[in-house]
Order: structure tokens, then sequence, then C-alpha cells
């Protein structure tokens, strides 16, 4: 698998890349190094433990709480829930890890392993590398120290991590929404239950579809990656909007009242605004990532709002808004980050969010999200290539620097690997829209032909 940690965590194949043995290695040596990093000092730890519904989550999460348990840790297991819960449960118990098995908005097959540390937040990338470096040693033949009789960690099940994340959602909300009619596509996902009843607390009618998980069927036509269902089912029920989850719901895309997609970028630019209008949005600044449309940094320009840009990957949005206390930051793929409210992307919160600005302000999605005017923008993902060879390759880079030419100030290219996938993002931004397509065809070509 190369470098463990991706930019989200580990992830990969279950049960072929992330195994029980890989998961359980992973725990012990999290645990060994958060106790090394002073952050079980004088107290026994405890971690929240929980997981989307992929069947392999069920073996996964049994290695890692054995794992954990095993290192002395007392794990409280929360069940399906979304990733953000998790984040928010590890800080509202006042938790010392929080372990999510999810492989977000990836096919069935994957998984993967987040960690979070005290307060709901990512680990930082140095403590990554630790665990990694920690768990090699042992995996080798460096044998752990464990605790024995009283010393070993405790299971618990956890059920009050449902109504009181639900709680949390409702209870920041600015306004209520009724009156709104909001179907909800949860991806066969970990928000299948949480959402909709978030949005019922709140006031809303709420349709829901992509909600019966079996374990099978996450992601599957559905959800935020595949948008097809929700666009249809806003229109036949009449609704004013919809809201689509991913597999662990730490993204939200939305879809107006004639079936047209709304996308991360464009509800970033409508909470940028609601947000300064209330006096919330600190530093009248919003943080996004390189991948964000063009058309986002001029609509921002154009309404006084300073945007700060970062790599791509939420961790670094959320890095960003941490050093200089920003309020709202996020990712064009839908991942939104309401410091105030949550210490991840929670794409539960900001479809609510959104919602409450449709049914305070009366006004539609589609003129809301009107604020910015995308780009025409194409985005080609390049699998089956080395992509540790994406700022390397001498004939890759002529050909950037030949489309970046050709494209003048009028448009922009963006190559990127992936950090959750095997794959090289090919994104192309220019004016017109056939344009844009041949510049990013020609360039995926290029990146087969030299990395392949």
């Amino acid at each position: 698998m190369g470098r463990l940690f991706g930019t989200d965590g580990v992830r990969g194949v279950a049960n072929a890349d992330l195994t029980a043995e890989l998961a359980l290695g992973l725990s012990v040596a999290a645990a060994h190094v958060l106790a090394e990093a002073g952050s079980f000092a004088g107290h026994r730890p405890t971690a929240v433990v929980g997981r989307d519904p992929r069947a392999s989550g069920e073996f996964l999460e049994a290695a890692v709480v054995a794992g954990l348990a095993s290192a002395g840790v007392d794990v409280l297991r929360v069940g399906v829930l979304p990733t953000p819960a998790v984040a928010y449960l590890t800080g509202a118990l006042g938790a010392d890890l929080g372990v999510m098995l999810s492989a977000s908005h990836n096919a069935m097959p994957d998984n993967g392993i987040k960690f979070f540390a005290r307060g709901g937040h990512k680990l930082a990338d140095e403590l990554e590398d630790r665990i990694e470096q920690v768990y090699e040693q042992h995996r080798t033949g460096e044998p752990w120290e464990r605790p024995t009789g009283a010393g070993v960690g405790r299971v618990k099940e956890y059920d009050e991590g449902f109504d009181k994340y639900v709680a949390h959602l409702v209870a920041v909300l600015p306004n209520r929404l009724d009156g709104l009619k909001i179907v909800l596509d949860e991806a066969h996902g970990a928000a299948s239950r949480v959402s909709p009843e978030a949005f019922t607390r709140a006031g809303a009618e709420v349709v829901t579809i992509g909600a019966e998980p079996d374990g099978l069927n996450i992601n599957d036509g559905c959800g935020s990656t595949h948008l097809g269902l929700l666009k249809a089912a806003v229109v036949e029920h009449g609704a004013h909007l919809g809201i689509a989850h991913d597999g662990d719901a730490d993204r939200c895309l939305a879809v107006d009242a004639a079936g047209e997609e709304v996308d991360g970028d464009q509800i970033l630019a409508v909470l940028a605004l609601a947000m300064r209008e209330a006096g919330t949005l600190r530093g009248d600044t919003v943080v996004a990532t390189v991948m964000s449309n063009l058309g986002f940094k001029l609509a921002m320009e154009r309404e006084g709002v300073e945007l700060v840009q970062t790599a791509v990957g939420d961790r670094y949005v959320l890095e960003a808004m941490k050093e200089k206390g920003y309020a709202l930051g996020g990712e064009q793929s839908g991942h939104v980050i309401v410091l105030d409210h949550a210490t991840t992307g929670d794409g539960t919160l900001t479809g609510l969010m959104l919602a409450a600005r449709l049914a305070a302000t009366g006004r539609s999605l589609a003129e809301l999200a009107g604020v910015m005017e995308r780009l025409p923008q194409v985005l080609v993902n390049v699998r089956d290539v080395d992509k540790s060879r994406v700022t390397t390759s001498k004939e890759l880079s002529q050909a950037v620097t030949e489309a970046e030419r050709e494209l003048g100030a009028t448009g922009r290219v963006l190559l990127r690997s992936s950090g959750t996938e095997p794959l090289v993002r090919v994104m192309v931004e220019a004016p017109d829209l056939e344009q844009a397509k041949s510049v990013a065809g020609r360039l995926a070509d290029v990146v087969k032909s030299s990395l392949g």
C-alpha cells in the first residue's frame, strides 16, 4: 500500500489491503503513540469507535476494539454513525481517542480507518507518521508492552450517541425549517437514520431515498457521487431542495427545485454570506482548496469576502482555519467545516444550515446559489498509473505548461495524485466547456503515457 496514511486516514480494499491484522496493529500503535505523546497522562484512556454500514466494518471494528482494549484503552462502541458524529462524541464525551471505520464515498469493497485525537480533531501528520513507524517496528518482531489483569481495556456499548448527536445538530441551527419539503439521499450509508431524524426534528417535511443500508449497497448508484436519483426525486415530489450525503456523511451536495446540482463551492458561498450577515464569519474570510472553481473565487472577491486557499483535503482546510481562527471552510466535493459547531466536515450539519438559509430568506436555492457562476470545469480521473511520479515527470510538466499557455488568464490546470484512491486527477477550467474537455483529454492521455 506504500505509505499507509493518505489525506484521510488509511484506506484500501477490505480484507486485501486493509486486513483485520492491520486494523488491530494500527490501533495498538495509535494507543502507544498517543500515550508516548502524553495524551493519556494521569488517567485511564477511553476511545470512541464507530463505523459506516459496510459489511467489512463488522470484522474491522472487532479488530480495532480488540487492539485498543489489549493496549489498556477502554472502548465505547457507538455503532453505525457518521464520521462527524464520532468526532463530535469524541469531544463531547471527553474521550482521548476516536476511531471511525469508513471508506467515505468509495465503493463497498473498500474500507478505511480514521483516527481522531482528544476533542475530535484529526491527528496531525507527524502523529500519523509515528503510528505507522511504531506499527512497522512491532510488525517485524519488536514485542508490545501489554497490560494484564485489571490493566486491560473494557468494552461498553454506548447507545446514547445517536440522540446526543442529533440533539446537537438541531440545537446549533439559527432557525427552524418549517415549511420546507426536502428530499434526502443517504447513500445507504452512515446517516441513514441520523439525517432524516435531524431534519424532521428541525421542522422540515422529509422524503428519504437511499436510506436502507444492507452492508453491501453503500454508495451504489446513489448519494453525493450519483445525483441522478436525487434530481428525479426532488422534481417528482415538488421539493424545495434535495440533500445528498456520501457513505460516512462528512460531505453534502445539493439539488435545487428544478433538479439542478448545487456543488460544494456554491454551498460554501451561500453559507459564507449567511454567516457574514449574522456576524459569525470571523475575519470575513472563507477557506477553500485549490480545486475550488474560479467562479467561487470571483464571487467572493465581488462580495468582499477574503479567500484563503489550501492544498486539497479537508484536513488542510481545517489546519488553516484553526491556525487563523476562521469559522468556515470547505471543498468543492461538499466537505464543509463550520468550526464553531464541528471539528470536521459534517454533511448533515451543512445540509441543515443550507436549508435554514432558505427558510430564513424565503428565497429559492437556485437564487441563493446564483451568487456565483461556475466556470466550465472538467475533471478526469486517470487510473492504473504511478501517481507518485505526477510531480517529477518532465513530459507531463511540459504538457501542463503548454496547456496553461493555451488557456491564458481565463482558465487553469491542476494535476494531483489522489490521497484516497490509486489515481491521478486532471482538472481543467476554461471559459468554454469544449475547450476544457479538449485540454483535459489531451493531458489525461499524457498522464497515461508518461506514468503508465
